[in-house]
């Protein structure tokens, strides 16, 4: 007796025991094939734990068994199942999540993440083991998570299909409802509290794409997922932020190589400000750099005809840089106005220390130390 889970990281095959835990067993059955954990999401992340999923509120504090749907508020919760042949000594393990007291299951439930969680035994009904879907596992497994263990990342159930059910339906149980529609799936969606909402497209416009399609729109949500936790971290000021179009990224320099030399060299394409970064304690070339130009097509036409190019014995590399640093130091001394890339190469040529050089003392200590003199004029 199996039931397919369709996530937002991937699928998950589950094996009921059913024999040995037949009142969990129907509960979960029973819940999938009225999609009561659509749209549910993975609340809890515990790396080397458990997952837990399984309430629709999506708090860990609500859901129901079917039973209680069905005979009513006195039957919300049902009895626990123990069993020796059963034990939390294999990763992948299903239990279900009580309300932490004997007896109160509803209708979250836990997949383990270890084979040594025996003192979960006898508190916790198994009913179900993974065998497919390891990789969407450690997939949920791997995402970041706040004090309270819940992912930054909202991680979503967007189907449950049933391969075998073998028990009958209760007496007063839910109508089957279809499976949800265009309109009906965006209002779910939007009725659920969002951190980082894991996708821009609906699931199934994926079903309509080829695998390379698909490839690059998962690349895409995990690069935009990153960036939105980046900018929760306080990495960078913005998730939409994006590296400037006119800099170019020049490495395989010699070490003799001035900045100078740079500007002079690439001012055949436009005017340029050209910067070596250099070793912090001894002051020397770490053979790469960054020139900037005036607008992007500039930019284009010198990485085209630049790399590869000779420049002191040196067969130099030129790339577009990947590099937002420069925009977020701006931001955090303060500079909001030149944040839109609107500050002309002539002003930015004036300043007169690296901004590529990452160190917040050093940079405190040279600004204080330019400041100082007018500091006491007043």
């Amino acid at each position: 007796m199996s039931v397919l889970i369709q996530t937002s990281k991937g699928d998950i095959v589950i094996d009921l025991f059913t024999e040995l835990a037949p009142l969990a067993c129907k509960n979960f059955l029973k819940l999938c094939k009225i999609k009561y954990y659509h749209y549910c999401t993975f609340h809890y992340v515990d790396k080397g734990f458990v997952i837990q999923t399984g309430d629709p509120t999506n708090t860990g504090k609500g859901g129901e068994s079917i039973y209680g749907m069905c005979f009513g508020e006195q039957a919300r919760y049902f009895e626990d199942e123990f069993t020796p042949k059963l034990r939390h000594n294999r990763k992948g393990r299903v239990s279900m999540a009580n309300a932490g007291q004997p007896n109160t299951n509803g209708s979250q439930f836990f997949i383990t993440l270890s084979d040594q969680l025996d003192y979960l035994d006898d508190k916790y009904t198994i009913f179900g083991q993974v065998e497919e879907g390891w990789e969407t596992i450690e997939a949920i497994e791997s995402v970041l998570v706040d004090e309270q263990k819940k992912p930054f990342q909202v991680i979503r159930i967007y189907h449950t299909i049933i391969l075998d059910d073998p028990f009958p339906d209760p007496p007063g149980m839910p109508p089957i409802p279809a499976s949800p529609e265009l309109e009906n799936r965006k209002q779910s969606k939007n009725t659920f509290e969002v951190r980082l909402e894991d996708d821009d497209e609906e699931p199934w416009q994926e079903e309509q794409l080829d695998s390379e399609e698909r490839e690059k729109l998962r690349r895409r949500k995990e690069a935009r997922s990153r960036a939105e936790v980046l900018e929760i971290i306080g990495d960078i000021p913005d998730a939409e932020i994006k590296p400037p179009d006119n800099t170019l990224f020049v490495c395989k320099l010699n070490p003799v190589t001035r900045a100078e030399d740079l500007e002079l060299i690439f001012s055949r394409f436009g005017e340029c400000k050209a910067e070596i970064i250099k070793d912090k304690v001894t002051g020397e070339s770490l053979c790469y750099g960054f020139i900037e130009f005036p607008d992007r097509k500039c930019c284009e036409q010198a990485f085209f005809k630049m790399n590869n190019c000779l420049i002191d014995d040196r067969r130099i590399r030129v790339d577009f840089s990947q590099s937002v640093a420069k925009l977020w130091n701006r931001v955090r001394r303060g500079y909001h106005d030149r944040f839109d890339e609107k500050e002309s190469v002539q002003s930015r040529g004036k300043r007169t220390y690296n901004e590529y050089v990452f160190d917040d003392l050093e940079r405190k200590a040279l600004s204080q130390e330019k400041r100082s003199p007018k500091h006491k004029k007043k």
